[in-house]
């Protein structure tokens, strides 16, 4: 027997469905930026599409605007959370690590520029230290741009409170953010150079490539080799990376890409990740190693 095919609750969701997947690029920016980790996330985003699914979209003129407001309010609610965990973190905490692709070496648009430095494990690190509504202020402007009467109905505060926050956060984000602007065509030429120097050239080849207070920041969660502590100067954290160049990793392989937004290399042993690095660099040093081990990290750099 041929049946006509029903297609009325099945439309209405296929709409909700287009509607949410048009938006989902932004709303998982938002919730990365907020949170620093793809599983985090990504379960925020699912609960929005949750709400948006169950909510009554007849009277919602901004899909966009909803569904943002949404997934920033379960992010602040989020990041109060795990803000706790991170507290007993084992070493340094660093964000999870991702791979971009913001297209040319150059970014060619001066949004694609913000959206590659709003994700850079610098920024990311600063953020760290904002509070969550400082946090969420700070990813919807300054990373997309959002109007202050539109941040304040998101957060339900006054534009007033949240142009104060904004303030605030910014201040707070250029005192410690890189101030340099570099080259991403030169920040790969680096990145080569440190691998080389690393793992076939000498230790002198590689304290040439750092800058005389270079910081490295490792991340392992205990569930690694790494640094407990940030190491700082030229030369203990050459040191340090020379001997760990030197040890015996089965199937070692090194690959450049972009992480966050920046040139870095990834290591990985017998095909599976097993080391990020993403370099800070300044009038032609490396200024910052970051380090991530954290096995728990490195999943969404899988190749």
């Amino acid at each position: 027997m041929c049946e006509e095919p029903y297609d009325g609750p099945v439309t209405v969701r296929d709409t909700a469905v287009d509607a949410f997947e048009e938006h989902r690029s932004v709303l998982t920016g938002v919730a990365y930026r907020m949170l620093g980790r793809v599983t985090d996330a990504e379960d925020v985003v699912q609960e929005a599409w949750l709400r948006w699914s169950g909510a009554d979209r007849e009277d919602v003129r901004d899909p966009r605007g909803y569904l943002v407001r949404v997934t920033a309010r379960l992010a602040v609610d989020r990041l109060r959370q795990v803000q706790a965990r991170r507290e007993a973190y084992v070493g340094p905490w660093l964000p999870e690590p991702i791979a971009t692709d913001y297209g040319p070496a150059v970014p060619d648009t001066a949004e694609q520029a913000v959206l590659a430095d709003s994700v850079s494990l610098a920024v990311l690190v600063v953020l760290e230290s904002l509070s969550p509504l400082e946090r969420a202020v700070f990813v919807l402007r300054e990373a997309f741009g959002f109007p202050f009467g539109e941040i304040a109905v998101t957060l339900n505060r006054s534009e007033a409170s949240v142009r104060q926050l904004a303030s605030r956060a910014r201040r707070h984000v250029d005192e410690r953010r890189p101030r340099f602007t570099v080259d991403p065509a030169e920040q790969r030429d680096l990145t080569e150079k440190f691998l080389a120097a690393a793992t076939g050239g000498s230790i002198g080849n590689l304290l040439e490539l750092l800058a005389p207070d270079v910081r490295l920041v490792g991340d392992s969660g205990g569930k690694a080799k790494a640094p407990l502590r940030v190491i700082e100067t030229a030369d203990k954290v050459g040191r340090f990376l020379y001997a760990v160049a030197q040890q015996p990793l089965p199937g070692r392989e090194a690959r450049f890409m972009e992480i966050n937004g920046r040139p870095g290399l990834l290591v990985l042993s017998g095909g599976r990740p097993d080391t990020a690095l993403s370099l800070e660099v300044a009038d032609g040093r490396i200024t910052t190693v970051y380090l991530v081990r954290n096995p728990h990290k490195l999943g969404g750099l899988a190749v």
